[in-house]
């Protein structure tokens, strides 16, 4: 038991500093609400004229766990290096699964356009073929009359 107390009066010093602190900010903070100055976002001094965006694009955390997933894959590639020559071809197969999917995930990202900024574009169907009656059509003279 005597190995386990000071543990024990650890985790009660901490108990009561986190209590103490929450105590101590209810009794010490203001009560009463802020003003509106005080709640608008500060810039260097530079009153702001428009409002911030409220949320950052989906497109922005794809980004990022793209980014991370190619991070990660670097830092997996350090000890391949580092036993290569113990593992012989089992390690470089290895590797190369690993390479090759993590690849295929890159270029189904890119081929569903999850690296394209900006809006989405979507393809809209132009005008119909070109032909002589579709002209006339358009032209507002009836195909009968133009034979």
């Amino acid at each position: 038991m005597d190995q386990y107390l000071p543990i024990l009066g650890l985790l009660l010093l901490g108990v009561l500093f986190a209590s103490g602190s929450l105590v101590a900010s209810a009794w010490l903070a203001p009560h009463k609400r802020p003003t509106d100055a005080k709640l608008a976002p500060y810039e260097c001094g530079i009153v702001p004229e428009n409002e911030p965006p409220q949320r950052f694009p989906v497109r922005f955390y794809l980004v990022a766990m793209i980014f991370v997933i190619f991070d990660i894959e670097v830092v997996f590639m350090y000890p391949f290096a580092v036993v290569f020559r113990q593992l012989h071809v089992f390690g470089l197969i290895e590797v190369l699964t690993f390479s090759v999917t993590v690849f295929a995930a890159l270029v189904f990202l890119v081929s569903e356009g999850a690296l394209q900024w900006g809006p989405v574009k979507y393809l809209t169907p132009g005008m119909p073929e070109r032909t002589s009656s579709s002209t006339i059509v358009r032209i507002g003279r009836d195909p009968e009359q133009a034979a």
